[in-house]
């Protein structure tokens, strides 16, 4: 059983190679170094396009309107403000903390430039944060926001609560086990009170006063569903197409219209391109690839409504976490007590939906390719571990640990979560979130993945119901074929950018170290692991 998500995965192909770090707080932000850290991404490098990942999160916004507007929104005077500084920096945003007499501390959040849909994923963000909170979650508060740039900090923002905590995944490989069941038992008491909440229609959540088309109201006539944010619906020139992205009134829709945005894109934009990771193109013998193909097979995708689950209670709609991660979980322990979660962060771009699409393990909690986390057999470690050397223990110990996760995250779903357990475990559910993820996807050179899911769907119809698509077999031959030499290259590159990673930042690392600048052009020369010109020795 396979559950995982491919929620806006085509963004997350390049990742950088060092783990983020905090601004000291005493730097003062007349030195101009301050200001490029403020404006500049700091947290590390990519190994492709570096450059051109940094210029996306480049953000320059007037710095002292942005403290302004900050104190304001918390009825305190600017001249409070006794520290301004970076934070940390994600995916699609840069934090910011900003402290002021007396110890009272904030969050400034503002969005990169790359960040789609700017004006919706601030606005419905906020009204998620909001409306959760108000619902008993443990959200921080919200002193402030503005999804337009227009205002004396020239930037989006979003002001919230700071909460003080490490996050869990700062301490989560320290944890004892019994710490970490009671954790994802708590997550799981959180996750089943937002599921519990049942909303009018699909979509994202706003404040009806953010919205110049009316949504679709809630009971609390403050709050509405109006256009989805899932990056997905809006990357790159989909942002420019006008298409229905919602509110959705029946599953239906929220199915097929992901299908439609993506028609849309290749029918004004489509092209021949190159699969865009690069190890993928040898399979198809480095020829670019027709877009025709991924038009046919999301044609043959808008069939999937018949595969809605006959559960109806699947089909209501439902809200959840985007990106449960164990960075976006704040904890707490105060002493002779337990870890507690004390905040759930990061809800832009959060989608209501349909429960049979909203379904699935967390990425980070999920161990479906290990058949015993497949089978849902209790964990323990090996009865001969001791006798086993250090790397085998400590291999065993990592193993058993994702079991324990996967395992307990599973099982406390079905106790605590009954919704969310029926529509993990519904072979149809199953099906339609596998189709669902990859028509959502942007055409990238490859319609692959989308085509697999095809096959597969075809294959596990019940034999009651007839088949609206049906493949040739010497062509499903052929699909599987290539499905299998891509997945190898997949493999190839998983190691490759581990490696290229570790090799780039440990000579960073021993760079860092020099004292001269002739051991530095030493190094730059000579490094081992550098390309260089072989063609004198030939």
């Amino acid at each position: 059983m396979s559950c995982r998500r491919a929620s806006d995965s085509f963004l997350r192909r390049s990742r950088p190679f060092s783990s983020p770090r905090s601004v000291s707080s005493s730097t003062p932000l007349s030195v101009s170094r301050s200001l490029h850290d403020l404006f500049h991404y700091t947290s590390g490098r990519w190994i492709i396009n570096d450059a051109l990942r940094h210029a996306e999160r480049r953000r320059i916004f007037n710095v002292d309107g942005l403290r302004r507007l900050a104190a304001l929104s918390v009825a305190r005077s600017p001249d409070d403000i006794v520290d301004f500084a970076k934070l940390a920096e994600g995916g699609f945003n840069r934090t910011f903390l900003i402290t002021m007499r007396g110890g009272f501390q904030m969050v400034a959040r503002i969005p990169y430039p790359a960040t789609v849909p700017k004006y919706y994923a601030v606005a419905s963000e906020v009204a998620t944060m909001a409306f959760l909170r108000s619902s008993g979650l443990p959200i921080p508060k919200v002193y402030g926001y503005s999804p337009v740039s227009d205002n004396a900090a020239e930037t989006e923002y979003i002001f919230m609560e700071f909460v003080r905590g490490p996050t869990l995944s700062d301490v989560w490989l320290d944890l004892e086990e019994r710490d970490t069941i009671s954790v994802l038992r708590q997550l799981i008491q959180f996750e089943s009170k937002m599921m519990s909440i049942s909303f009018p229609a699909g979509g994202s959540l706003y404040y009806a006063q953010d919205l110049e088309k009316a949504g679709i109201p809630l009971e609390d006539e403050r709050f509405c569903v109006g256009p989805d944010t899932r990056t997905s619906l809006w990357y790159g020139r989909r942002s420019q197409l006008d298409v229905d992205r919602g509110p959705y009134e029946r599953p239906e829709a929220a199915l097929t219209k992901v299908a439609h945005k993506e028609l849309a894109y290749l029918e004004r934009f489509g092209q021949p391109l190159l699969p865009f990771r690069r190890l993928r193109r040898e399979a198809y013998e480095f020829q670019e690839q027709s877009p025709a193909d991924h038009v046919e097979n999301l044609n043959q995708y808008l069939i999937s409504p018949s595969l809605i689950p006959k559960d109806s209670t699947l089909s209501n709609f439902h809200i959840r976490h985007p990106d449960l991660q164990q960075s976006n979980i704040i904890v707490s322990k105060a002493p002779d007590s337990d870890w507690r979660i004390a905040a759930l962060l990061d809800w832009q771009h959060t989608s209501i939906l349909p429960a049979f699409l909203l379904a699935g393990v967390p990425d980070r909690l999920q161990n479906y390719d290990d058949p015993m986390s497949q089978l849902m057999i209790p964990p323990s470690l090996p009865d001969d571990l001791h006798a086993l050397n250090e790397t085998e223990q400590r291999r065993a110990k990592e193993l058993y640990r994702r079991r324990l996760v996967h395992y307990h995250y599973i099982k406390n779903t079905e106790k605590l979560n009954k919704l969310h357990h029926a529509a993990l475990t519904d072979p149809a559910s199953l099906l339609c979130r596998r189709l669902f993820d990859q028509a959502s996807l942007p055409w990238d050179g490859e319609t692959l993945a989308l085509k697999v899911a095809l096959i597969d769907a075809t294959e596990s119809w019940e034999l009651s119901t007839p088949r609206p698509v049906a493949f040739d077999p010497e062509d499903v031959r052929e699909t599987m074929r290539l499905d299998a030499e891509q997945r190898d290259a997949d493999a190839s590159l998983e190691h490759y950018e581990t490696a290229m990673a570790y090799c780039k930042k440990m000579k960073e690392e021993m760079l860092a170290g020099l004292t001269t600048a002739e051991d530095h052009a030493l190094i730059e020369a000579h490094w081992v692991l550098d390309d260089f010109d072989e063609e004198k020795y030939k």
